[in-house]
């Protein structure tokens, strides 16, 4: 594999940092907002994949993905929240599960002494709905959409923090609490 092709998926994911500042000046919900929203979503999606396949994952890799996941939802809820009504229990909720993912992250650092947030299936799940959660706020009913999203991201934080207060090593990859012996026995 040539020099250049190897760095594609560092590449994406650094574009994706870039189009997530871009949607802080574009029209919201104009063509230009759809076409770099939808930009930010399939480099999310094909990044890892594409790391994988070439097997040229990388601990920087995986950091610009969880900085540009990180970076793509802040800029949403910027965009977002001033257009929503949201029951003040859901409002709550909201700000546990943030509450929670924090915890994760400072367990995370005091324990591997670095910036880490997993790959696991349930976090790429709620990052799925919360992805497509723009394109049905105006079609579904917001509180049982943010429900749905809640209780899945819930689950997803939980998992999270669990793994990291459980797990010795730092796998970033890991699937899931319940694959943790397996992803061990990849990684060792």
């Amino acid at each position: 594999m040539g020099p250049m092709k190897r760095h594609i998926p560092n590449i994406l994911s650094g574009l994706r940092i870039l189009l997530a500042i871009m949607l802080t000046v574009i029209e919201p919900f104009s063509t230009e907002f759809w076409l770099t929203y939808v930009i930010c979503g399939l480099s999310d999606m094909v990044d890892g994949y594409i790391a994988r396949k070439t097997n040229t994952t990388s601990k920087l890799g995986a950091l610009l993905d969880s900085i540009a996941d990180m970076l793509l939802l802040s800029v949403m809820l910027i965009i977002f929240v001033p257009l929503l009504t949201l029951p003040i229990g859901l409002i709550v909720w909201i700000a546990a599960i943030g509450v929670i993912r924090l915890v994760a992250v400072v367990t995370a650092y005091w324990k591997y002494h670095t910036f880490a947030i997993l790959h696991t299936y349930a976090n790429k799940l709620v990052g799925l709905l919360l992805f497509i959660f723009p394109f049905l706020y105006k079609i579904m009913d917001v509180t049982i959409l943010g429900t749905i999203i809640c209780i899945i991201a819930s689950i997803s934080a939980i998992e999270e923090l669990a793994i990291h207060v459980t797990s010795d090593t730092l796998i970033r990859d890991i699937k899931g609490i319940g694959l943790m012996n397996l992803d061990m026995k990849k990684k060792g």
